[in-house]
C-alpha cells in the first residue's frame, strides 16, 4: 500500500463506519467523557465481548461514579455487578487497587498521560492510549489486534508486535488521525476484515490493500 493510499482509507472507512456498530469504549466516550469511566470500561472489556461489557460497566456505575464511592463496595458487589465479563473476579480485585493508587497517588484523579498510566495495576499501553485520547482528547495511538493486523495487511506498515505496530504508526500515521484510528480499525476488523477468512468481496478499501498473509477469504 502506497502510504499516501492511508487518506482515501481513512474516508472510506469512515464512510462506513455509520454501518457498523461502535466500540463500548468509542461509545462511552461520545455520551461521557469521563476518563475514570473509560478506564474501568477498558478494564472490563478485555477478552469480554462489546455487549456483554456495556451491560456489566452500566450497572457498576450506576453504584459508584468515582474512587472513592467504588472503593467503598465489597468485592461481591463488583463482581455480581460486572458478571459474566472475563476474569471478573482479578479484574474486581484490580478495580480496587487501581481506585486505591488513584486516591493515595492521584487525588482521585486519572493520569492523562500514556507513561504515567501503566504505572497503575492491569493498565497497559493499549488502555493508557485509550484513556487519554477518548477520556482527555489528547492525540494517541491505541493499538490492539485489530489495529496491529490490519494496519499490516493493508501493507501500511510491517510489524511483528503491538508495541512494534504503534511505534511504527507514531512515525508516520497523520497526527489527525490518531485517535479515531483505533475505532475504524476495531469496527472494520469485526465486521469485514475478520481474523480469518475476511470479507474481501464486502471491502470498501480492497483496491487499496496489499492483502498481506490472506490465504482464504471471501
Amino acid at each position: 500500500m502506497n502510504d499516501d493510499h492511508i487518506h482515501p482509507v481513512i474516508d472510506l472507512l469512515q464512510e462506513n463506519l455509520k454501518l457498523w456498530e461502535l466500540p463500548i469504549v468509542t461509545h462511552l466516550s461520545e455520551t461521557d467523557h469521563d476518563p475514570f469511566e473509560i478506564l474501568i470500561s477498558t478494564l472490563l472489556s478485555l477478552r469480554t465481548k462489546d455487549e456483554v461489557t456495556a451491560v456489566a460497566t452500566a450497572r457498576l456505575f450506576r453504584l459508584a461514579q468515582s474512587p472513592t464511592e467504588m472503593l467503598k463496595l465489597p468485592e461481591a458487589v463488583i463482581i455480581k455487578a460486572i458478571y459474566p465479563v472475563g476474569f471478573y473476579r482479578n479484574k474486581t480485585r484490580t478495580i480496587h487497587l487501581i481506585c486505591r493508587e488513584l486516591i493515595d497517588r492521584y487525588h482521585e484523579h486519572v493520569p492523562d498521560e500514556i507513561d504515567e498510566l501503566p504505572t497503575l495495576k492491569g493498565v497497559g499501553r493499549k488502555t493508557a492510549n485509550l484513556v487519554v485520547s477518548l477520556g482527555y482528547g489528547k492525540p494517541a495511538v491505541c493499538v490492539d489486534t485489530h489495529v496491529h493486523r490490519i494496519s499490516n495487511r493493508l501493507g501500511y506498515v510491517s510489524t511483528k508486535t503491538p508495541e512494534q505496530t504503534e511505534q511504527a504508526l507514531r512515525l508516520k500515521l497523520p497526527v489527525p488521525y490518531w485517535t479515531n484510528y483505533n475505532t475504524l480499525m476495531v469496527a472494520f476488523g469485526r465486521h469485514v476484515c475478520r481474523p480469518v477468512s475476511p470479507l474481501c468481496s464486502r471491502c470498501p478499501v480492497f483496491g487499496y490493500c496489499d492483502r498481506k498473509n490472506v490465504g482464504k477469504s471471501r
